[in-house]
């Protein structure tokens, strides 16, 4: 009988992070508590990142056991790190369901530039042909809170490892996030918010593979921070063959929604292009490419492809990508070329895939 009945308090324990402060204050009356202590559990939630109830420790230790007894917090934890040779570090993370995710800590020591790449799902269903995250079965979304979650512990290994807290955040990990758009909103929400990291939005960009509608979504949505589109080729036919998702989102689909998005935010959007050898890195390719940057300020980030088992593509070589890169410039558009970092632990761009 004891038994049965902890079976049923652990199923209508709540995530007590999905609860807004309000929600939490009427919750806590109900519980017999004060109402005013919904404030210093949200602030030990959201802005001090507690994982467990045992940390908020202003409070007593009978509402701790009575929040434990009605709500569980579903606290992403470290399963593996990896460092890599350059200074990368790499973590998988795991939920409270079991499910793996990764995300990667890109210190810049010189430019005081400390960079994380988190996830937005579990697995990615874009089968984008490049990428080792595209291989797996899309498990689910993450909430909010979990990719709160991996900023906030990433941003300790920034802090014991270097001594300097993070100062970007790029949606760039496993996952599409515009599929995950509530949720990856929320979780912006709660890194930029006063009452939350305080982060500025300028200092995040969210990465997609091109979703149009949401593209204007985000637009229509006033949304403050950067976006990048991973464009990878600048005619559809090429695209078709990497990027599935462009049979529905062509590039003339793509490139008026952005355009919306520009003049409705005027916040920054970048191009992401991995150069892959003989097949998108010639002039002609960056003639393609020039075209579509003189409808807004766009700058390019050309990227060194990392090989993953079993995909047919090569490594453009540097003197391809340092000519690719000198057509843009000398007409007049931003460029920089990004040198794989953590390539040696698996932790590069599309390299994410829970490998052990």
């Amino acid at each position: 009988m004891k038994y049965y009945f902890v079976m049923i308090q652990e199923i209508v324990q709540q995530d007590i992070r999905k609860l807004s402060k309000d929600d939490l204050a009427l919750a806590l009356v109900e519980m017999g508590e004060k109402k005013f202590r919904a404030k210093q559990i949200h602030e030990w939630l959201w802005v001090k990142g507690a994982r467990s109830f045992e940390q908020m420790t202003n409070l007593s230790k009978n509402l701790r056991e009575n929040l434990k007894k009605h709500f569980v917090i579903n606290a992403v934890t470290i399963d593996k790190v990896q460092k890599s040779n350059d200074g990368t570090i790499k973590s998988r993370f795991r939920l409270h369901d079991g499910h793996l995710i990764e995300s990667v800590l890109i210190p810049v020591v010189a430019d005081n530039r400390f960079t994380v790449c988190v996830s937005s799902q579990v697995g990615c269903s874009l089968t984008c042909t490049f990428c080792a995250t595209g291989r797996m079965k899309r498990v689910r979304n993450l909430d909010a809170a979990e990719i709160f979650d991996q900023v906030v512990l990433v941003n300790e290994q920034a802090m014991e490892t270097f001594g300097h807290p993070l100062t970007n955040i790029v949606y760039m990990g496993m996952g599409e996030p515009l599929l995950a758009y509530k949720n990856v909103l929320e979780s912006i929400e709660r890194i930029t918010s006063p009452d939350g990291l305080g982060m500025s939005p300028r200092r995040i960009t969210v990465s997609t593979a091109g979703i149009a509608k949401m593209i204007k979504k985000l637009a229509d949505d006033e949304v403050r921070f950067n976006l990048a589109l991973s464009l990878h080729a600048a005619d559809d036919e090429k695209r078709n063959e990497i990027m599935p998702i462009n049979e529905q989102n062509n590039l003339a689909v793509l490139l008026e929604s952005l355009v919306y998005f520009y003049q409705n935010t005027k916040n920054k959007i970048s191009y992401e292009y991995i150069a892959f050898q003989n097949f998108n890195d010639t002039i002609e390719d960056a003639a393609n490419l020039a075209k579509m940057c003189r409808h807004f300020p766009v700058k390019i980030n050309i990227i060194e492809y990392n090989p993953i088992d079993g995909a047919p593509f090569l490594k453009s070589s540097e003197q391809n990508i340092d000519r690719f890169a000198q057509y843009l410039k000398d007409r007049g558009i931003t460029v920089t070329v990004r040198r794989s970092r953590g390539r040696d632990i698996d932790a590069a761009c599309g390299q994410l895939a829970n490998k052990e």
